[in-house]
């Protein structure tokens, strides 16, 4: 029980760092060129754009929306339907907000970010489930 307080926790820290990134009244376009510049000028790598660098950003953000919501619900695909509603409903509502561009790119990178938070979230619960299971097998015989 004590880890599912930590997991909730955990979620709401992750609500609130999440909206400041979104919410900043930082260009996120502008944030994505600049560590895009730095990777094409500074490390000298041009084999790639921006675009990829977006991608990157928004599986990352993501991970922890999926590991946080499968040991919350202890469920993997909870948390990654979840993630793909919200993902949705984000990109959605960017229609009506100035400077802001709708893309189906976003919401595929979103969700595989949950997914793999999931995933990992998932062998742990499997892990301590097995780990509870061989507990009760040693103690009773």
């Amino acid at each position: 029980m004590r880890s599912h307080r930590w997991a909730i926790w955990g979620l709401a820290a992750y609500v609130v760092v999440v909206a400041f990134i979104v919410l900043a009244p930082v260009s996120y376009s502008d944030i994505v060129v600049a560590i895009w510049s730095w990777i094409r000028n500074g490390l000298g790598i041009d084999s790639f754009g921006a675009g990829w660098v977006e991608a990157a950003g928004n599986v990352v953000m993501f991970i922890p929306l999926g590991f946080l919501l499968t040991l919350v619900f202890r469920h993997p695909w909870y948390g990654t339907v979840l993630a793909l509603v919200l993902s949705a409903g984000v990109e959605l509502a960017q229609i009506v907000i100035p400077d802001r561009v709708t893309s189906l790119r976003d919401v595929v990178s979103n969700t595989l970010g949950a997914a793999i938070g999931a995933f990992l979230a998932w062998l742990i619960v499997l892990r301590r489930e097995h780990r509870e299971k061989r507990r009760i097998a040693a103690s009773t015989g």
